[in-house]
């Protein structure tokens, strides 16, 4: 029997060690029952961290934890996926070949939607990707060389939302170690909603809005990005940016392989999934992190495309999946618990709990908790067999009743 587990981001990760663990559990050896990931790099990005400084440093290595739980990886980038043969085509290095599963578990993440924007492919930067950052990073580093004109100090971030907020104030400090502490920087978010952080609720408005006033970064609400070119950005109000940097971080979808899944998706791409996270309709395919819409509970709540919903959806899919395949009761996903930490840049951070995004936190005890999240939470287990398998209990994973 083969389970075959597509992505190596949060969800593919814990997806792994979880089918993994319950493999051990049963007894299972890996000749009966093969766990395989594929994935183009053996390396989990650390995505929520690409706003940050030195982005070619975030990434984290999984070889080794993958060969000490005795999962298989397999190099390359899959392009098709035939549900009824129940085999992938994977590309490596210009070859091409097959893998059968008798489970499939979907965990191919997300990527930032760029609409159709006049110049906006060829002008604009994200903090999406780990090719993304750094090119980013390049960019801001290579400005230093240029003379202080037309716009060069400015930053013009489209998107006033979660990535969007934190890639915004993080900037001045960056923007000042490139080009030095008496540079005379800017840093303007646009946003088409009349308020920062819509998603954020009126509790944690305004702490960012102190944070924002803090760090002198300007907001332009209301408006959207019209069009760029080489000389800056004009807004949907018709006022233009002198600036050589805009940072696009206006919404996600799912990758574009669930599209060929013939199943129902939402209006982000991902896939519908029932409480085990299996893809209905479809034999054999369960979907899981931002490429699933998966009820967190009883309530109407369901997962968000983020690292703490993707790491549960990931250990309950690997579970369930290889559930099936060795006989024993699947776990329905469920996930009550929600917390936020959104990362102010040098004004700090906030910290909310609950769906209605309570302020539990702000300031120096919000940033330790960001940098912990950030720098041990969200990072693989160790390649310790023992320890890298009790680390998967669906149960237990981004288990946030700790904070609370």
């Amino acid at each position: 029997m083969r389970l075959v587990i597509v992505g190596a981001g949060f969800a593919g990760m814990y997806a792994a060690l979880s089918a993994a663990r319950l493999r051990d559990l049963q007894g299972v050896s890996s000749e009966k029952l093969e766990i395989a990931l594929v994935s183009p790099e053996p390396t989990l990005v650390v995505r929520p961290r690409l706003y940050e400084p030195k982005p070619e440093t975030l990434t984290a290595p999984l070889l080794d934890v993958l060969k000490a739980i005795d999962v298989v990886y397999v190099q390359g980038s899959v392009e098709t996926i035939d549900t009824k043969a129940r085999a992938i085509q994977i590309a490596n290095k210009g070859k091409q070949t097959s893998l059968s599963y008798d489970r499939l578990v979907v965990a191919t993440g997300s990527k930032l939607f760029r609409p159709n924007i006049p110049g906006l492919a060829e002008h604009g930067f994200s903090v999406d990707s780990l090719d993304d950052a750094i090119a980013l990073d390049k960019h801001l580093h290579g400005l230093a060389k240029r003379p202080a004109i037309n716009g060069r100090d400015t930053v013009v971030v489209a998107g006033g939302g979660f990535t969007g907020i934190e890639a915004a104030t993080e900037m001045p400090a960056r923007l000042r170690e490139i080009f030095g502490k008496n540079s005379k920087t800017r840093v303007i978010i646009v946003d088409r909603n009349k308020a920062i952080a819509p998603d954020m609720g009126t509790s944690s408005r305004p702490v960012i809005e102190k944070a924002l006033q803090k760090l002198g970064v300007e907001t332009r609400l209301g408006a959207g990005v019209a069009s760029l070119d080489a000389s800056g950005v004009t807004l949907s109000t018709g006022e233009h940016i002198e600036t050589e940097t805009v940072i696009w971080a206006a919404g996600i979808r799912a990758a574009p392989l669930t599209e060929q899944i013939p199943a129902e998706r939402d209006n982000s791409g991902r896939l519908l999934v029932d409480r085990d996270l299996r893809v209905p309709g479809v034999q054999g395919v369960f979907a899981t992190g931002d490429a699933a819409r998966a009820a967190c509970d009883d309530n109407g709540t369901f997962a968000l495309m983020s690292c703490q919903h993707a790491t549960r959806m990931g250990a309950f899919a690997g579970n369930n999946a290889a559930a099936e395949l060795l006989g024993v009761a699947t776990k329905p996903y469920h996930q009550e618990g929600y917390v936020t930490c959104l990362d102010l840049g040098e004004a700090g951070a906030l910290f909310t709990t609950g769906w209605d995004r309570s302020v539990k936190w702000v300031d120096d005890v919000a940033k330790k908790t960001k940098q912990e999240i950030n720098t041990i939470w969200i990072y693989p287990p160790k390649a310790d067999r023992a320890a890298a398998l009790a680390s998967a209990d669906p149960e237990r994973v981004t288990d946030v009743t700790g904070f609370l």
